[in-house]
């Protein structure tokens, strides 16, 4: 299916973004390869949209070829010994898996619920939330490489992850996600609850497992205290989620911190931040805002959020102003998480 001259807000949940050239429907991984092939051999302009969530698209729009990946489909190999190997399409719902993989007594992203956009997005970011990432589960991926015009499997190994990052991230436009392989444990039991709010709210330990139904219920339940599930008639949740990464600094860098400014050792030896904290303890609260039309939301400050009218213009000066607060007032620097499309001058 094509169209000409569509509204990219449309298919975005921060409802913002100019028109589109031309926006095609892909609906089967041959058909998406062959799209990708027709123009990159024309040289034009290719966006590649899934759930539209970790994504911030200008007024301006796009001159060019919009792709829609709305390839679906999920493959079930299990056994008692290696667990439930699962091959998913990229264009399939990432919180419809995830619910299917807790309903299935498949084990290890039970935590990652509620979680917008499509599985093909969730290994290029990394995605993760209340403990849990995706490369924990990833067994591979597979992609079309546009620089090489063939398909390439990656093994775990291949993907480089860390974290929000990936070496699909890092080779931004190279390669496009056709599907992924999660290799997920059966059993009902959850994972070790690694995050504290979640491990309280289960009433467990940190590093102690509850099921993967408690775990998944209570995750959705803190989503939706902090506007992180999608809702029409919720501003709070027209956003892109957590808009700032938690920095990471190296040991140097965290001996010079404010002692009441929370942070987080890592396996490798550097601290994690919490973004949150520093918009917060940076001078603004939840609901602030340069105008109404593009504020925090009145239940997270990681979310920027369009309150009904906003542009992609008030987002990017919203989330411009927070960046220079912070590192005015504790000298680090906030990176944007979502995918900035298009010309913001």
């Amino acid at each position: 299916m094509t169209s000409h001259n569509e509204q990219l807000s449309d298919h975005t949940t921060l409802r913002v973004g100019g028109l589109a050239d031309r926006v095609v429907v892909a609906q089967e991984q041959a058909e998406l390869i062959d799209i990708v092939r027709e123009c990159d051999a024309q040289s034009e302009p290719l966006l590649l949209l899934g759930g539209g969530s970790n994504v911030l698209i200008s007024d301006d729009g796009w001159r060019g070829t919009v792709v829609l990946i709305r390839t679906e489909g999920v493959s079930v190999t299990s056994d008692a010994c290696s667990g439930a190997s699962v091959t998913v399409e990229a264009g399939y719902n990432w919180a419809d898996f995830a619910q299917q993989a807790v309903d299935s007594d498949w084990s290890g992203i039970e935590a990652l619920v509620g979680i917008p956009g499509s599985v093909g997005a969730t290994p290029i970011q990394n995605v993760g939330a209340y403990g849990q990432d995706v490369s924990q589960t990833i067994a591979r991926v597979r992609t079309f490489d546009r620089q090489m015009d063939s398909t390439k499997t990656f093994h775990f190994a291949d993907c480089d992850f860390a974290y929000r990052n990936s070496v699909f991230k890092r080779n931004p436009g190279r390669y496009v996600i056709l599907d992924v392989t999660y290799q997920l444990k059966l059993d009902h039991h959850s994972q070790p609850v690694r995050y504290a709010e979640l491990a309280q709210r289960l009433g467990v330990e940190v590093g102690q497992r509850s099921t993967n139904k408690a775990v998944s219920e209570a995750v959705l339940e803190l989503r939706s205290s902090k506007g992180m599930l999608l809702d029409d008639i919720d501003h709070d949740t027209w956003s892109v989620g957590s808009f700032f990464v938690n920095p990471i600094v190296t040991p140097a860098q965290a001996q010079g911190l404010d002692r009441s400014m929370p942070h987080w050792q890592q396996p490798d030896g550097t601290y994690k931040l919490s973004a949150a904290w520093l918009i917060e303890h940076s001078g603004h609260a939840r609901g602030f805002g340069l105008n109404n039309r593009a504020q925090l939301s009145s239940k997270h400050t990681l979310a920027l959020t369009n309150r009904g009218e906003a542009t992609a213009t008030d987002i990017i000066e919203l989330a411009l102003h927070l960046q220079r607060e912070v590192s005015a007032k504790f000298g680090v620097d906030l990176e944007f998480e979502p995918n900035l499309v298009g010309s913001f001058s």
